[in-house]
């Protein structure tokens, strides 16, 4: 489908050379899809995923993030074929009531919230039990603190939306004017100078507050591996796919590794280390799809 993508790429003038070049580097994903699974072939795949911007289109309202039937059709079908996790910045809970499936297995506060399989290699088993892991679990009740704080102290700069993530506290700008941003980013500064047992990072239009502690996405990705039974196996071939900057700790244990396929969602260049790339929630369904075919 190389030259037809291309071509409607172009078409929609939304193809550059900047991008061209970046492509070379990080080719599209659908494109090298025989290639990857010839790399693939013997191998037990694995499959992790991002929600937002992967999985759902970006919205304006987070709470409106919702996944199409079709993609919630091809994710459950996958899942029934491969181990297959989601590894979120949204709470565990809220992100499971976006996908509604049960054969997924799911990490919210980006990683510091897992529901991971116990003692099994074959996650496809319908009574397979799970287990809780929550390495930042003694952080809670400062991570409230924080939270009424920020909400006292933005209360009055227009279209600041502070989502509970309950490990992590995610505020989004995206409605906030321009000339409000400094105050936003001001009120952050000084909270977390009076809570340094958090930090901030930033995201698509968003801080994320979370608890300062060695623990990332990358993390929750070593522990589902670990607990599928794949810690030390030579023959287990992870897929990563996600969009955001907090997915590259992901994309950084697979290059450590030697094994996997990351693979980012942007639509435009950016510096990452994804081996290949996609360009939207549609294409992402269309690779899952190739895997199921």
């Amino acid at each position: 489908m190389g030259l037809a993508r291309l071509s409607s790429i172009e078409d929609g003038n939304d193809f550059s050379i900047e991008y061209a070049s970046w492509l070379v580097e990080h080719p599209c994903a659908l494109e090298k899809f025989e290639e990857m699974m010839k790399i693939a072939k013997g191998k037990k795949i694995v499959i992790f995923l991002d929600y937002d911007g992967t999985l759902s289109d970006i919205v304006p309202n987070p709470e409106e993030a919702f996944m199409t039937d079709k993609m919630r059709m091809v994710l459950g079908e996958v899942a029934n074929r491969f181990p297959t996790a989601i590894i979120s910045g949204r709470k565990r809970e809220r992100v499971q009531d976006f996908v509604q499936l049960k054969n997924v297995y799911y990490a919210g506060s980006h990683g510091l919230d897992i529901e991971a399989p116990l003692d099994s290699t074959n996650s496809n088993e319908k009574d397979n039990k799970v287990v809780f892991y929550q390495p930042a679990i003694e952080f809670l009740p400062e991570k409230q603190k924080i939270l009424n704080l920020l909400g006292e102290r933005t209360k009055g700069i227009k279209g600041v939306n502070i989502e509970d993530n309950k490990f992590c506290i995610s505020v989004h700008y995206r409605h906030v004017h321009t000339k409000d941003f400094g105050s936003v980013e001001n009120i952050i500064s000084a909270v977390l100078k009076e809570h340094p047992n958090f930090r901030v990072s930033t995201g698509i239009k968003v801080f994320e507050i979370g608890p300062n502690i060695v623990w990332n996405k990358g993390h929750a990705l070593e522990y589902f591996l670990e607990n599928l039974g794949f810690g030390n196996s030579d023959d287990v071939l992870p897929i990563y796919i996600g969009d955001d900057r907090t997915d590259e700790d992901a994309f950084k244990v697979l290059l450590k590794r030697g094994q996997g396929f990351p693979i980012v969602v942007t639509a435009s260049p950016k510096d990452t280390k994804a081996l290949y790339s996609l360009r939207e929630p549609k294409e992402v369904m269309e690779f899952l799809l190739g895997l199921v075919a």
